[in-house]
């Protein structure tokens, strides 16, 4: 079992889970989930490596922020927490609402970012995902976008829309009740789901940030990006142009939340790139 522990990082505590023991990787997650969206993969993990999975800055079990959900505040709590840990180099993996700040962290700091994998979003509004939004984003990212509106309307409701967002997510399959009922708590509540709002608020100004740090410098981190329904190949595509060291796989069959729905693929992909071993060309559902 993991190790819960508040850590205190820019202005904000944040509930972090840690396992294992080894060299360090930092795992960070989306909407609408918590550390525990990580749980296979830190047991997969957790006999070579050190796993460190907080709940995002106002998520879940971490202290309210009514500020500083943009990229670049996430990406500063993420190296905030490593120097908190005592660890000076790690490898850095994201999905969803975690990819845009593990996506920043690695740009602007190869001296602490070893390796980087990132799964299932978009880098912003970099040329590349033209094809996956061709129809407009999904349509979530409007109804969240709106300040106020949103979680005025959920509210009660808060069971039914997260079960929605599982059950997309894993292609009609669904999540184990012990996480399922964790992601419910998490987000019950006007202020819980403001806060998770918040990052969609946010998403221009992440945006922004990406295009500035991009300006600037390429990605020379070695980096895989891990592609499943419905972003697929898009984030590949938008990273191609600008990483020096660029590992694209997808995954067949599977949904959205990589890490609950097929995380034995994953961790075949993870555990050789993680340790700079050739990744296999594509990994068999689970």
């Amino acid at each position: 079992m993991p190790e819960l522990r508040r850590v205190a990082v820019d202005g904000v505590e944040l509930n972090v889970a840690v396992d294992g023991a080894g060299p360090a990787v930092l795992l960070l997650h989306g909407f609408p989930h918590t550390w525990e969206v990580w749980r296979e993969v830190m047991a997969g993990l957790r006999d070579r490596y050190t796993v460190i999975a907080p709940d995002l800055r106002g998520f879940g079990a971490s202290g309210p922020a009514e500020s500083g959900h943009d990229a670049a505040t996430l990406a500063g709590d993420a190296a905030a927490l490593l120097a908190a840990c005592g660890v000076s180099r790690a490898a850095v993996v994201g999905i969803d609402a975690g990819t845009p700040p593990a996506f920043l962290l690695g740009l602007r700091r190869p001296d602490l970012v070893r390796r980087l994998v990132l799964m299932e979003s978009l880098a912003g509004r970099l040329p590349g995902a033209e094809d996956f939004l061709s129809a407009g984003p999904p349509w979530w990212f409007g109804f969240h976008s709106v300040p106020g509106l949103a979680e005025t309307v959920l509210e009660g409701n808060e069971a039914r829309y997260v079960d929605w967002f599982l059950t997309a997510g894993t292609l009609g399959e669904g999540v184990p009740p012990r996480i399922r009922d964790a992601f419910v708590r998490a987000y019950t509540g006007r202020g819980a789901l403001r806060r998770a709002f918040s990052y969609y608020r946010a998403l221009p100004e992440s945006a922004a940030q990406i295009e500035r740090a991009v300006a600037g410098g390429r990605l020379a981190v070695p980096t895989m990006t891990v592609g499943a329904h419905p972003v697929g190949a898009a984030l590949e595509k938008q990273l191609r142009p600008l990483a020096d060291d660029l590992t694209g796989r997808l995954l067949a069959d599977c949904g959205h939340i990589v890490p609950l729905h097929r995380p034995r693929a994953l961790l075949d992909l993870l555990r050789p790139f993680l340790a700079g071993e050739p990744v296999p060309p594509g990994a068999a559902p689970a």
